[in-house]
């Protein structure tokens, strides 16, 4: 159904074409679930060294699991617990080069070393966060948060469901 051309380039390559695969994967669909699932796939499949990528949904002030690729994962963690619940209270993306030394992190996964998790804003609303796990320590740099960041900014409109179909 869909084919991209992701670069093996440069890392801005990759989020550049990242980015122009998000925007085709969702362009039109307000559906929050189904784009939430796709952004998780495409992530999973072309950023290398994750063992989790996926969403948590604020539902009635926690974070509720999403849609993700990987091992079976928390179901809930509440605001301020955890990378996730962190990047939910402070309102800004958390980069853990050594989970085992950031305070209260929830280990769902033994494997995982290192995270990134992005909030995802929309009008002023956190409406979850993009959590991305991997198995390398200190995996995640300034150039993987910012372009992720970027991937939340496109995506979190069409979380919100108001994404506007093509006629």
């Amino acid at each position: 159904m869909y084919q991209f051309d992701i670069a093996a380039g440069s890392k801005a390559e990759l989020y550049h074409d990242l980015h122009a695969a998000l925007d085709a994967l969702t362009a039109g669909e307000a559906d929050a679930i189904a784009n939430m699932a796709n952004a998780a796939a495409l992530i999973g499949q072309y950023l290398p060294d994750l063992n989790w990528s996926g969403f948590y949904r604020m539902v009635a002030g926690e974070l509720v699991l999403g849609p993700f690729q990987g091992k079976a994962a928390c179901i809930r963690i509440p605001v301020g617990k955890g990378v996730c619940g962190a990047a939910v209270a402070t309102g800004e993306t958390q980069r853990v080069a050594d989970v085992h030394a950031f305070p209260g992190h929830i280990a769902c996964d033994a494997a995982s070393r290192s995270e990134l998790v992005v909030p995802i804003v929309h009008d002023g609303q956190v409406l979850g966060v993009l959590d991305l796990d991997s198995p390398v320590p200190d995996r995640f740099d300034a150039e993987d948060q910012a372009g992720c960041e970027a991937l939340m900014t496109l995506l979190a409109p069409r979380l919100a469901g108001k994404a506007i179909r093509p006629v």
